[in-house]
């Protein structure tokens, strides 16, 4: 007779373990402990079986059957109902290490072993960039993927929205960065190829055109610097744009600096090799200009550790795109760059008699030999820092002849519009009479 919840549920246990029946071979077994256990008793290929199906009243007895007709329709198909559990149960303790394998063999873990391996031995500065630098471009993208599962493409979609930003060189370095994981990996038995070998960053990213940016002439250097001062825009990008143009360094140097780069009682800026073009160390020597735009830009972000923090992520530096943008509202659109400081600076140098290697070297249009670019990025300082306040006193100049350009400008505009007022009422300008110009006498 088939069992009922009612009959279940009053169902008492006794000193010794008995079976209830239901149906066609499943039934309830009562321990002395009070245990109700479903178990349906079955034959494959002349073997008897007993297989469990659940305990209840976790499971009632509809659910119990439910399980028992899943298992039945197994059998009839030919196949073993436990010999499938069994190896569906082991599939998924496969899958479950195979998971875990892959949590634990993630790029990002993996990333972060090899940082910890690489940095001994850095500088403190050093590991800690290359470090951010990942957690900001890289890990985001596929730091989460087993890293047999990164592919090349993954690498490049990432060194192409960095290049989009301007930061061409960072792009070259995320690709380098990537390949050392990835034989670090291999190296300890957790990736057995290397994803980022599969190309070089010049099969994709763009030609460097660094000597080509848009400037304006010398020339219109007096209105520029007239249109820079009076950036009505934020406070925090007019600061970069005069901190640009009296250091005529790359924008992504700037954009990047952070505070304990700079020394502002000896008038010095140091940037770490890593954040520099051939990663080799940079000084720039700092004009009074200079440090006291520093001073005033400490007073906004002094607290933090970058100079200029973005706007809306204070750990991450304003974009490449502020101070092109900025250039663009002074109406400089395709006339001139952030970059463009610096071929202003070189022409004007070199025109008032400044030495080559000065020049080149505060430019850090330094040798491909790194050993010989990391020797002198430090030579001739004091006539760097000479050149550098040359070159301050200079623009200082040219906005004050700005300034006084525009005065006589407002002043003449003015007068024609007294003249003309004078006319509509009647009263005649008087006739201008001039002497005759005098030939020079030879």
């Amino acid at each position: 007779m088939a069992l009922s919840d009612t009959a279940v549920r009053a169902i008492k246990p006794g000193d010794k373990p008995f079976k209830i029946h239901d149906r066609g071979g499943l039934f309830l077994l009562v321990n002395p402990n009070g245990s109700k256990l479903w178990r349906w008793r079955y034959r494959f290929e002349g073997k008897e079986k007993l297989m469990a199906l659940g305990e209840y009243p976790v499971l009632s007895l509809a659910e119990a059957r439910e399980r028992y007709f899943a298992a039945r329709k197994i059998l009839v198909a030919g196949i073993d109902p436990m010999a499938l559990r069994k190896a569906e149960s082991e599939t998924r303790e496969l899958e479950a290490k195979a998971r875990q394998r892959e949590d634990e063999n993630s790029f990002g873990n993996i990333a972060r072993k090899w940082w910890e391996w690489w940095s001994v031995g850095k500088s403190p500065r050093h590991a800690d960039y290359v470090l951010r630098r990942l957690e900001a471009g890289v890990l985001p993208a596929f730091g989460h993927k087993f890293i047999d599962a990164v592919t090349a493409a993954d690498i490049r979609e990432v060194m192409l929205v960095i290049e989009s930003r301007g930061a061409s060189d960072v792009a070259k370095r995320a690709h380098e960065t990537t390949g050392q994981i990835f034989r670090y990996a291999i190296a300890h038995g957790m990736a057995t190829r290397n994803a980022a070998a599969d190309f070089k960053p010049r099969d994709i990213l763009a030609e460097s055109k660094s000597e080509n940016f848009a400037r304006v002439e010398a020339k219109d250097l007096p209105e520029l610097l007239v249109k820079l001062e009076s950036y009505d825009g934020d406070a925090l990008t007019r600061l970069a744009l005069r901190l640009m143009a009296y250091t005529f360094v790359r924008t992504s140097e700037m954009i990047e600096a952070e505070w304990p780069e700079f020394d502002l009682d000896n008038a010095r800026w140091d940037i770490p090799p890593e954040r520099m073009k051939m990663d080799t160390p940079h000084i720039v020597p700092l004009s009074q200009q200079a440090v006291e735009v520093l001073r005033a830009l400490r007073l906004l972000t002094g607290r933090g550790r970058l100079v200029f923090p973005g706007a809306n992520d204070k750990n991450k530096p304003m974009s490449n795109n502020t101070i092109l943008f900025a250039l663009y509202r002074l109406g400089y659109k395709r006339r001139m760059t952030g970059h463009g400081f610096r071929g202003l600076a070189s022409t004007i140098l070199h025109e008032n008699g400044f030495a080559d290697d000065h020049i080149e070297l505060q430019l850090a249009h330094q040798k491909r030999n790194k050993v010989a670019a990391a020797y002198n990025h430090a030579k001739y300082l004091r006539q760097r820092a000479s050149m550098m306040q040359w070159w301050a006193d200079y623009l200082d100049t040219q906005l004050a002849k700005g300034r006084k350009n525009i005065t006589a400008s407002r002043k003449r505009s003015n007068e024609t519009k007294r003249v003309r007022t004078k006319t509509r009422t009647g009263v005649k300008p008087p006739i201008a009479t001039h002497e005759p110009a005098q030939r020079p006498t030879a």
